[in-house]
């Protein structure tokens, strides 16, 4: 409160209040007067009019004065003068309010003068005995201006006015406005979240309600983090496991009413928990070498396995082996010998795991027994189909298969040379062997590896068109030889051939199959000739045509 009563200092300069709730300091009488919201702008009147220049112009921190029967300030009259008070502020989702005014003489209070109904306390006369008003407003959301305007006429001059939020569960129904300017930053050493917003422009706020969400999640849980009035807050219980972590916050006021969540904001901790122990762990040896398999981690961050194996009670002497699936063959083990084997998971903090629990086997030497030889495949859309020859006098087969690990014997033993393979994983490739069990248990060694890629149909564009490369133009002695490469971005990539269009003094027009990506031919005639191929995937795809390759043959 800033009462201007007439002192011996008393001065002809004006009073302006930098920032809410600091010292008043003074100011030339024609200097500007600036008021920090909350506070009042006051001006005084020689008059009860309000017309004419203000006396007097400062600030006020709340209107509470009691001037008796003397004047206001200097150079004002004790009778007849007015005084009017102004403010305009924020007041967030708005709400019930109470006004309520009191003094001698006139008091009138003004909700956004100009506007209807800006009046909502009217005391307008002159009088010996204090008189008072208190009134129910609602504010709606958002700056609105208050005004009060007080004339003494004769006597002594005493004015009050006071707003405050109804803050009532049964009155105030209104929500707080949602916060704004949240942002959250993290220390990568402590592994905690520092969270700030903008503080709420609420009269009733009680404070605010903090929640966290894993980034999985859909929803924030019904019970908060942490309820603060401060408008920061520090998460020190955030899990180090490299999880993305979202924050948001709510505003609640005394009303017990609650605004709606803040924008979530994300932070992305460091990670320092190791995955899960690896269990289920299985070992079995063949004569392609000791497989081991086991359970994939229940840690969902896990990037790749280490797989540690020696002969029983040695230390691996290379360190362990690198595997991205979830099985692993060694095929260095070797023959009658017992191996013991151990598996870690590690995730992409290279954090480690517990060392699994330790399986053996023993890879057993191949019987005598030929190999099965000549493996071809066929892909189809529900399966793949590998073929072999067998040796005479061959007994039962075992096939098998890795896609992204170790071998695995995928079905019984069975009879023939043909597999049908109805659970091969698509768009991947696989690997396949053959080995032969004569009746005794021993199996033979391993037939050399044939590689199958299976395609998605739905997801799998055809192949890209090759490049040609011409190797020779032919002559009398020499035939005219070409290559085809497959094309940018199918470096790799399993093709059925090559189908190839000559044309031209090579021979005769048509079309021509090659599994190699090289044809050679020996030319006919002199002159030019062009050449063309198609990349032929295993589904029988067919690629855009290659660039055309035209030369001169000389014979």
């Amino acid at each position: 409160m800033n009462p201007a009563r007439r002192t011996a200092a008393a001065t002809a300069a004006t009073v302006a209040l930098a920032t809410a709730g600091t010292l008043l300091t003074t100011a030339s009488a024609s200097a500007a007067v600036t008021c920090t919201s909350p506070v009042f702008k006051r001006q005084f009147f020689a008059n009860t009019t309000f017309s004419g220049t203000p006396k007097k112009t400062d600030c006020d921190t709340a209107i509470d004065q009691n001037w008796g029967a003397g004047a206001p300030a200097s150079g004002l009259p004790s009778n007849n003068f007015a005084v009017r008070w102004t403010v305009t502020r924020d007041f967030g989702s708005g709400g019930p309010f109470s006004f309520a005014a009191s003094g001698l003489d006139g008091i009138r209070v003004y909700l956004d003068p100009g506007k209807p109904d800006a009046r909502k306390i009217d005391l307008w006369k002159n009088v010996s005995t204090t008189v008072s008003k208190t009134v129910n407003v609602t504010i709606p959301s958002g700056k609105h201006t208050l005004r009060v305007d007080y004339v003494n006429w004769t006597g002594s001059a005493r004015v009050k006015f006071g707003y405050t939020p109804r803050t009532a569960a049964t009155v105030d129904k209104v929500k707080p406005l949602a916060p704004t300017g949240t942002s959250v930053t993290y220390d990568q050493a402590t592994g905690k979240a520092r969270l700030t917003w903008t503080r709420n422009k609420e009269m009733d706020l009680a404070g605010y309600r903090v929640y966290r969400r894993l980034k999985s999640d859909t929803s924030y849980p019904a019970t908060p983090l942490a309820t603060t009035t401060s408008t920061t807050f520090t998460d020190s219980t955030l899990p180090l496991n490299g999880a993305q972590y979202f924050y948001s916050v709510r505003a609640y006021d005394r009303a017990g009413n609650a605004s709606a969540g803040s924008a979530g904001v994300p932070v992305t901790t460091a990670d320092r928990t190791a995955p899960e122990q690896v269990t289920g762990l299985a070992a079995k040896g063949t004569t392609a070498g000791n497989t081991v398999s086991w359970e994939p981690s229940a840690s969902a961050d896990v990037q790749h396995y280490e797989v540690w194996g020696a002969p029983e009670g040695q230390q691996d002497p290379d360190g362990p082996d690198i595997v991205l699936g979830t099985s692993y063959t060694d095929v260095r083990a070797e023959t009658g010998a017992a191996y013991t084997y151990k598996v870690h998971a590690v995730d992409a903090a290279m954090n480690v795991s517990q060392v699994s629990a330790p399986v053996t086997a023993t890879r057993p030497a191949p019987s005598a027994t030929p190999a099965p030889t000549g493996l071809t495949s066929a892909v189809h859309d529900d399966k793949t189909v590998i073929g072999w020859d067998l040796p005479e006098d061959s007994g039962q087969f075992r096939i098998y298969r890795r896609t992204d690990g170790g071998w695995r014997a995928i079905g019984d033993l069975g009879q023939g040379n043909r597999w049908d393979d109805i659970i091969a994983p698509a768009g991947k490739a696989s690997y396949y062997v053959v080995a032969v069990e004569s009746g005794t248990g021993a199996e033979s060694a391993p037939s050399a590896e044939i590689t199958v890629d299976r395609l998605t149909r739905a997801t799998q564009l055809g192949p890209a068109a090759p490049r040609l490369t011409l190797v020779s133009a032919g002559g009398t002695r020499f035939p005219i030889q070409i290559t085809a490469k497959p094309g940018a971005g199918d470096e790799g990539r399993l093709l059925k051939g090559y189908s190839w269009e000559i044309s031209g003094a090579c021979g005769d027009s048509g079309t021509h199959l090659s599994t190699t990506g090289t044809i050679e031919w020996t030319p006919p005639y002199n002159g030019p000739c062009m050449a063309t191929v198609f990349a032929v995937d295993p589904y029988g795809r067919t690629s855009e045509q290659s660039s055309s390759l035209e030369f001169m043959v000389n014979r």
